[in-house]
């Protein structure tokens, strides 16, 4: 058995590096037809294998901003009517409690967690639908909760790094849709507390939450220990806030630097393959590849680009061995999306990650990663 997985092993590493050396050409040769073949060829795989009518929480809801953003560059009706299958059957909802006095913001999967980021990240797909059809009750409960939470004093709703990615773009996508600027105030305000608990000036990464602050936490080899995913959604939520953000927001610019140190951060470390590893800055940490980290960080770069916030001839390279990973190791012939870690909060030595490793945020992020790539080829 151990001689099986050390040639299984050998064999992939010799894929995927033959794979980047037969592939550099067709990087920069990639066309617009390709990227949505890619699109519709793992769409079409989950869609008909996950059925809509699940949860509201996170894991799915990641799935769902994704799916709407290749909605967006295909045009193809049955991504939309999926997603609005989904938010119909959730009752455009996220947790259920309607006891104000219940509503709590630690983790937790109960129908009291209103509070907690991972149940309010459907209100940004439900806001993405409220504007292609302007009912109000898509929103409806969006607005009961973050208005809620927002006229308490609590500044700390966003305690762990996926929290940025859950909730920072619902505030952006309130605003677009009320006006209310409040939305834009308290975004910032909690966001900074963020910050102060969990980002790392120095390398201008973040950590996954405040247990995992060097030198507090280590990764097996004694480095800083970030985690490939939770800097994704890190990065990711950046790119979402700035795409709806007003150009006059008093903070704007504050967002943009940190959008352009991670990308710099983030340049040395993705792999010759053209992944990260998921322990950033100690690969041999959990060594292989990830799907999820690269196809956010993937998804950043190429935002960056199209919004000339990255400097295309630096950041292009990095975006197109991104993107050539993830259509060429990570998406197998039948359409699976491999290589996504499995539900956590960190990179966790021995843990299997293979081809058939797969998830519903991971195929978000790819999808957030390919409508980027379409745009950059309509310019």
């Amino acid at each position: 058995m151990k001689l099986k997985n050390c040639v299984s092993g050998l064999l992939l590493t010799l894929g995927i590096a033959l794979g980047g050396c037969a592939g550099a050409p067709a990087q920069n040769g990639s066309n617009r037809g390709e990227v949505i073949a890619a699109i519709n060829k793992v769409n079409s795989y989950w869609q008909a294998r996950a059925p809509a009518q699940d949860s509201p929480f996170w894991n799915v809801a990641a799935y769902h901003t994704g799916n709407m953003e290749a909605y967006r560059v295909t045009g193809n009706e049955s991504y939309r009517r999926y997603t609005e299958t989904w938010a119909e059957y959730n009752q455009w909802a996220g947790a259920r409690s309607k006891d104000k006095s219940a509503w709590k913001y630690t983790y937790g999967e109960t129908p009291e967690h209103v509070l907690f980021g991972d149940w309010q990240i459907c209100f940004q797909v439900y806001a993405d639908l409220y504007q292609l059809e302007k009912d109000p009750r898509k929103i409806a409960r969006a607005r009961e909760v973050m208005e809620y939470q927002m006229s308490t004093p609590d500044k700390d709703y966003w305690w762990w790094v996926d929290g940025l990615y859950m909730a920072m773009p619902v505030m952006t996508k309130m605003y677009e849709a009320t006006g209310n600027r409040q939305y834009l105030d308290k975004m910032y305000e909690y966001y900074s507390h963020a910050n102060s608990i969990m980002y790392d000036a120095q390398e201008k990464l973040y950590y996954r939450d405040a247990r995992y602050v060097f030198p507090q936490h280590k990764s097996v080899n004694g480095k800083k220990d970030f985690w490939s995913r939770g800097d994704g959604w890190a990065f990711a939520a950046l790119a979402r806030v700035l795409s709806e953000l007003p150009q006059d927001d008093p903070h704007r610019g504050e967002y943009v630097q940190r959008l352009q140190d991670m990308a710099a951060a983030l340049l040395p470390l993705q792999q010759p393959e053209g992944y990260w590893t998921r322990s950033l800055m100690d690969p041999a940490h959990a060594p292989g590849p990830e799907t999820s980290g690269t196809a956010f960080f993937t998804y950043g770069l190429l935002w960056g680009i199209n919004n000339g916030l990255l400097p295309r001839d630096r950041y292009l390279p990095a975006a197109q061995r991104g993107w050539h990973y993830l259509t060429t190791v990570a998406l197998q012939p039948d359409g699976k999306l491999g290589y996504v870690q499995p539900i956590g909060d960190r990179a966790i030595p021995g843990q299997v990650v293979d081809q058939n490793s797969t998830s519903h945020f991971g195929v978000g992020a790819f999808l957030l990663a390919g409508a980027e790539m379409v745009r950059l080829l309509d310019k």
